[in-house]
């Protein structure tokens, strides 16, 4: 990866949207070889996805909780299991696997203390193979990026 290819994520972390015509002027490379640029960092897997990204808390989802969540049995299948299962709820946000007191760490987005408190009850305590979970909500948000420092 050469200083092309990290402009090129900088100015594609900052404007998604950017058009392959606009991305090579700003680049000084012709359409053709910025093009084959941008999809060899995708092939590579550098290039994930482009998402667009909204403000949960203009849509309602006023509440950020961080979870952390301890399993009661460390083997293969019930990890793979939970992590399976915390794939398919759109409120949880990032799931990490820890190294520490937690087995695992959740940001997740609800509407209520009350719309947590049912999600607690109803979706994370029934979770495969959880033993306990300790929520924590944040207060404001200081500093939210999904650009990493290339």
């Amino acid at each position: 990866m050469d200083d092309t290819d990290l402009k090129i994520l900088r100015l594609l972390q900052a404007k998604p949207a950017t058009t392959m015509t606009e991305l090579a002027d700003q680049v000084g490379l012709s359409q053709t070889p910025c093009w084959r640029r941008v999809k060899q960092l995708e092939a590579s897997g550098v290039i994930v996805r482009r998402a667009l990204l909204l403000d949960a808390h203009k849509l309602g989802f006023s509440v950020d909780v961080f979870a952390h969540l301890r399993i009661g049995r460390h083997d293969e299948d019930n990890l793979e299991a939970f992590e399976e299962a915390v794939r398919v709820h759109p409120e949880i946000l990032e799931c990490f696997s820890m190294s520490g007191e937690s087995d695992y760490l959740m940001r997740i987005v609800v509407r209520s203390i009350e719309h947590y408190e049912r999600f607690l009850k109803k979706v994370l305590l029934h979770l495969p193979g959880v033993a306990s979970v300790n929520s924590s909500f944040a207060l404001k948000q200081v500093k939210v990026t999904t650009n990493v420092p290339v």
